[in-house]
């Protein structure tokens, strides 16, 4: 398939269903929405909608019923980069080539565009559960996912033990716990939100979990190998992990085994997906595409 076409595609339909939920960047308080619509408009991949998407469409669902879910994920993405890159974080100035949130707006404004967009996610689930007649205990059931994958389960406890790591000795099992719950817990939500709003059955929902934590797993090694090798347009500053003396997968392994490992990792998604039909080839596509990614 046209990787470069898929993608471009499904970008459009996330960007200008986002451009419909969110509030225009003139609505008053003018400073807040410029903040909110500057980083979610700011030139992600969307790789996390997109997986939304290619699940559902992997087991026969409607993406036009997926596409709310998948903006409200890319919505909680958005926040956590912004807070992420907080002085009181990482400290970060640069994101996707651009100044970073607080960099523009200030630190206070930054964190309330942050904080916006982690109500507003759930708020546009809820929304369009109401005006779409969605399945409400299937919105809830979507909704704990999310919880589960963003907060004290997933995202959250994995940014605090990267903080506490730093300048610390790390082991590789505790390397691993850092990587699943800071960044692959939020993509197998993806692939999860969206395999469930296609009608996924229970063996279907499980060979897309095993997907979804194995590409998320390849795509933070990849991140870390980046920081490291990354040209311009990567758009961060390169070697900051190294300043920071974050515990990374290179650190620990070097690069050439951090390679291997996303490779291994890549297929290893591929594999779990095996049984599915040619509906799930997008999938195969982006595992390939998260080891091969060069920002």
């Amino acid at each position: 398939m046209d990787m470069e076409e898929y993608l471009r595609e499904r970008r459009r339909l996330v960007d200008d269903a986002l451009e419909r939920h969110l509030p225009r960047d003139d609505t008053y308080p003018e400073e807040i929405h410029k903040a909110v619509r500057y980083s979610v408009f700011s030139g992600g991949k969307r790789l996390r909608p997109i997986l939304t998407l290619a699940a559902t469409e992997a087991v026969g669902g409607d993406e036009q019923t997926a596409i709310p879910f998948a903006c409200a994920i890319e919505i909680i993405h958005t926040y956590s980069l912004i807070h992420d890159d907080l002085p009181a974080m990482d400290d970060d100035d640069l994101r996707r080539g651009k100044p970073t949130s607080h960099k523009v707006f200030g630190e206070a404004i930054a964190i309330l565009a942050g904080d916006a967009l982690n109500t507003e996610a759930f708020n546009l689930i809820a929304r369009e559960t109401l005006e779409k007649g969605i399945n409400p205990v299937l919105a809830l059931e979507i909704i704990t996912e999310i919880t589960d994958a963003a907060g004290l389960k997933g995202m959250v406890t994995g940014q605090v033990l990267d903080l506490e790591k730093e300048d610390q000795p790390c082991r590789p099992e505790e390397l691993e716990f850092i990587h699943r719950h800071k960044t692959a817990s939020l993509i197998t939500a993806s692939v999860r939100v969206g395999a469930r709003l296609g009608g996924a059955g229970p063996s279907e929902l499980e060979a897309l979990t095993n997907y979804g934590m194995a590409i998320g797993l390849a795509f933070q090694i990849v991140d870390d190998l980046l920081d490291v090798e990354g040209g311009k347009e990567w758009g961060k500053v390169r070697g900051r992990d190294k300043n920071l003396s974050k515990a990374t997968y290179p650190a620990l392994h070097g690069l050439e085994a951090s390679r291997s490992k996303a490779r291994e990792l890549s297929e290893k998604a591929c594999a779990a997906i095996d049984g599915f039909d040619h509906r799930a080839d997008p999938l195969r596509s982006l595992a390939e595409y998260i080891v091969s990614r060069t920002y």
